[in-house]
């Protein structure tokens, strides 16, 4: 049985039960308690505080655990990353009054920022030979420069518009974020072998994230136009039709670039196209 730790709530919990969910992992319990077993799968969530998880997973209280990369880091345990998992993606900045004129690093020389990630932060400014007065704050850090704690921030931004809420602007990005799976070094045979099998899943899941696969029937005459058009995993699958003279193709698209590919598809000649949405993808 491998224990993975996940955050008991917030927008991190939300994503990763998500993950869970197109994993195939089913839990047993639809009532959340600490402890978790599943019911197809030889994994139990353990429910914690996102900054407990690096700790938990270090000291084998839980075997893998999903937290934020900014938690891994600034935790700063012995517990090792073996995936990215494209998700909560935000970012470690910091900001200053938005009137401020700022010209650099060598802004924040003898300036007071408030934070709540004071060994990112530290080992940044250390790294650029700044010496600031760090702060520490749990909770609202972008208020302490409108209340006069500090004369700037360093703190998760995802959207910036708290930072425009509370008449900041950010000026430097120090870490870009998001979720992580992070594993025990520690592991058993018997763990390590189940956590190979949970690491293919989410392959398989993020391999199909932002991609589209299209049907689409083809003149054969347009058929080397439309294949020069359409990138693919190896090459698009060309398959005769009843109809003489025409093929059937099939082929995988990013999203980001559906509209613009199928557009000149149907100037190649394509008709009939069906896009399908693609939950798992093995690669």
């Amino acid at each position: 049985m491998l224990r993975i730790a996940i955050q008991s709530k917030g927008r991190l919990y939300e994503e990763t039960m998500d993950l869970l969910g197109e994993l195939g992992i089913k839990l047993s319990s639809a009532k959340r308690t600490l402890l978790i077993p599943a019911r197809n799968f030889p994994v139990e969530v353990l429910f914690l505080r996102d900054d407990d998880i690096p700790e938990s997973v270090a000291s084998g209280i839980a075997d893998v655990g999903i937290v934020g990369l900014n938690e891994y880091m600034e935790k700063d345990k012995d517990a090792e990353i073996v995936k990215k998992l494209e998700f909560s993606k935000c970012r470690l900045s910091l900001a200053i009054p938005k009137d401020a004129e700022y010209d650099g690093l060598k802004w924040f020389e003898g300036k007071k920022i408030a934070t709540s990630y004071p060994k990112i932060l530290n080992d940044f400014l250390d790294k650029n030979g700044i010496k600031s007065d760090i702060h520490v704050i749990t909770g609202s850090v972008e208020i302490a420069p409108g209340i006069g704690l500090s004369d700037a921030i360093f703190d998760i931004v995802s959207s910036g518009s708290t930072l425009v809420s509370n008449q900041l602007k950010e000026v430097e990005v120090v870490v870009e974020s998001q979720a992580v799976m992070i594993a025990n070094k520690s592991l058993t045979d018997e763990k390590r072998e189940i956590l190979e099998e949970l690491l293919f899943r989410v392959d398989a899941v993020l391999a199909a994230d932002g991609k589209k696969y299209i049907l689409m029937n083809v003149p054969n005459a347009s058929l080397d136009t439309v294949l020069e058009i359409l990138p693919g995993i190896k090459s698009p699958t060309v398959m005769p039709l009843a109809q003489e003279g025409w093929s059937s193709v099939h082929a995988v698209l990013p999203e980001k670039r559906f509209w613009e590919i199928i557009n000149r598809l149907r100037s190649a000649g394509a008709e009939g196209i069906l896009v399908l949405n693609i939950e798992k993808m093995v690669l």
